[in-house]
């Protein structure tokens, strides 16, 4: 079990005031600022010029972002940090587009209070609802995290006898390039919504990888899978579906599957205390202000929905990030 030893007035404070400092610096970068500063030294007159904004106010804000660090002010010109330099400017290599999601969540967020009143998400469309705007920043973001745990996530999974792989809900398709880096005769297919499967297309293609990955477009919540896998991967799924869509789709998954195949489930699983992993526990919330019915799940709880599907059980297998549970169709 994992709690504070001490909770001090010093913590209340912290908590009570930390939403000021994000708010700044994603506002910074709702509004282009380090990317109109680029590599540069610029005035607060210059940057509200370049960023049509009002001259008083943004020179606030870029004080205030000097305070964080994210910003440095010489001689009354503000310049980017080096790491915002190497990772928030538009254009850069290491450019993390997928920030922009973390926009879209404070909106959310924000509902936090009339969400655990009403106990779901509050004015909030479905997934296959929302449009491109949302859609671009969340597949970069999870590109972003997926593109470099891949490689060592996928080592993990024993890969023998395994030639075609069923990625569902890939995004972005990050794993389904690991897989098939992984061994020469693994082909893999991403299973996502129409309008991800598009932008898959391009991060495959600029992969180099359209030979070995293709993509379908579908929604696991009321299509049926694909057959004929030996391996069925559910990579930051579950956590969107409450218990029975998870039943329902593990039974896909099963169907899916050749004899003898197996379904992997990466996801933040949980103890049955629901404290540790302790990131899990606030990712819970995040599920509860951004879906209907999304949690994070225990290693129990996943058991049993094997059981029901007739997935037989086989091991966990802990991993940096997240956990991996497999299952194999009997």
């Amino acid at each position: 079990m994992m709690n504070k030893a001490e909770f001090t007035i010093k913590d209340i404070n912290f908590l009570s005031r930390s939403f000021q400092q994000s708010r700044i610096f994603l506002t910074a970068f709702e509004l282009g600022i380090f990317t109109v500063l680029g590599d540069a030294e610029k005035t607060s007159g210059q940057i509200a010029s370049e960023i049509d904004a009002d001259p008083r106010a943004t020179d606030r804000l870029l004080n205030a972002l000097c305070v964080t660090g994210a910003v440095q002010k010489v001689n009354d010109r503000f310049r980017n940090s080096n790491a915002v330099k190497q990772y928030l400017v538009e254009g850069k290599p290491d450019y993390q587009a997928g920030m922009m999601h973390s926009v879209n969540l404070w909106n959310s967020w924000s509902n936090l209070t009339m969400t655990v009143k009403s106990g779901s998400a509050v004015n909030q469309n479905t997934v296959e609802e929302r449009d491109e705007k949302w859609f671009k920043p969340f597949i970069a973001a999870m590109h972003n995290r997926a593109f470099a745990e891949a490689p060592s996530l996928v080592g993990h999974i024993d890969l023998t006898n395994v030639k075609k792989v069923l990625d569902v809900g890939g995004g972005s398709g990050a794993y389904s390039m690991a897989f098939a880096r992984a061994g020469e005769n693994i082909m893999a297919t991403v299973f996502d919504l129409p309008n991800v499967i598009t932008m898959t297309a391009q991060y495959v293609k600029d992969a180099g990888l359209e030979t070995k990955v293709n993509t379908m477009p579908g929604d696991f919540n009321t299509d049926e899978l694909p057959k004929g896998y030996d391996l069925v991967f559910l990579s930051a799924i579950i956590h969107m579906n409450s218990p029975e869509q998870n039943i329902s789709l593990i039974r896909k998954a099963g169907r899916a599957l050749n004899k003898g195949g197996r379904v992997v489930i990466s996801d933040f699983i949980m103890d049955d205390d629901r404290l540790t992993p302790s990131f899990g526990a606030f990712f819970a919330l995040n599920m509860l202000v951004n879906t209907k019915s999304g949690d994070t799940y225990t290693e129990s709880e996943i058991k049993a929905w094997f059981e029901q599907a007739g997935i037989a059980f086989v091991e966990r297998i802990e991993t940096p990030s997240t956990g991996l549970i497999i299952g194999r169709k009997e």
